[in-house]
């Protein structure tokens, strides 16, 4: 290991605090596996990016982020024009849908460690939605409206209690007003009205929603899931359904495959990379194929495609 340098960047308020006391802990694996590493925090919104430009100018060679699946999109926004530098990221959010993609625990473990310094890596397609990126997925609609919901005027995220975070699921569901837009894919335009619509590389959503149950990290292609308008009824139904991924069978969810979507709305709409808040009216949306040099678990029950193309 004495040709890798690694840089661990913890954001601290993940997981509700979570993170900062798993510093420690991050500490001790190091030491542990004898792996020369920096550690870092981050201090506001957008640091963790800054964070990694400066260890990859310092000569680090791996850049981890600790924390939820935001802090792993934020940390990327600095690795991702370095082919040559490996990524990694350590759960210790909330939700913590990225890391499973990875063939990792929800909730790291001693063991996921182990492997993290076995440094298997693979290359993953990332998606690029107009000057951001996003590794696991985004969202627009109903879902982007309850993200939205979690910040306040500022644009920080808010620390909400579980009661909380469903009743803005409950009022969504009964309230939410689906949106027209204007739409091209694979060279077709049409207008649509959408309930939800979810453009992913990997599979699962807000703590455990398989909205794009078939998507694989590696293919080249995005996963969308376009729910269309639906009753108060179907609605509830389909929320029920999307847990387990069968929801896409439904007569009102188109699901396709597309490397490249262009969408447009009269006004501005919430949307969410990764979990991170955004404001748009139009949206170029594109699949950067093998992008990112990842560390991944080859024996876990990870979401790429391992054999020889």
């Amino acid at each position: 290991m004495t040709d890798k340098k690694w840089g661990f960047i913890i954001n601290p308020v993940a997981g509700s605090g979570y993170a900062r006391d798993y510093a420690e802990h991050v500490k001790a694996m190091t030491q542990l596996h004898s792996a020369p590493a920096t550690i870092v925090f981050t201090e506001r919104r957008g640091h963790a990016a800054e964070l990694a430009t400066r260890l990859i100018g310092d000569g680090h060679t791996h850049i981890i982020a600790v924390g939820g699946d935001g802090t792993a999109n934020e940390t990327v926004r600095g690795v991702i024009d370095h082919d040559q530098i490996t990524f990694g990221h350590v759960s210790a959010g909330t939700g913590n849908d990225f890391a499973p993609v990875l063939g990792f625990s929800e909730h790291f473990t001693d063991a996921d460690w182990d492997i993290l310094f076995q440094d298997h890596t693979i290359q993953m397609d990332v998606g690029k939605c107009n000057d951001n990126y996003f590794l696991n997925g985004m969202g627009l609609g109903f879902d982007a409206q309850v993200a939205s919901e979690n910040y306040d005027k500022n644009g920080d995220l808010v620390a909400a209690s579980q009661r909380k975070y469903w009743w803005h699921i409950i009022k969504n569901l009964l309230f939410f007003k689906e949106r027209t837009f204007q739409f091209e894919k694979n060279g077709s335009t049409a207008e649509a009205r959408t309930f939800m619509e979810t453009i992913a590389i990997g599979r699962r959503f807000a703590g455990g929603y398989y909205v794009t149950p078939q998507a694989i990290a590696n293919d080249g292609v995005f996963d969308v899931c376009l729910v269309e308008p639906v009753n108060l009824l179907q609605r509830f139904y389909l929320f029920t359904k999307v847990p387990t991924g069968t929801h896409i069978g439904h007569n009102k969810v188109q699901y396709f495959q597309t490397d490249k979507l262009s969408l447009e709305f009269d006004r501005a709409v919430p949307h969410h990379l990764d979990g991170e808040l955004f404001f748009a009216a139009k949206f170029n949306i594109e699949l950067l194929p093998g992008k990112l040099k990842i560390i991944y678990n080859p024996a876990g029950k990870h979401f790429f495609n391992t054999a020889p193309r």
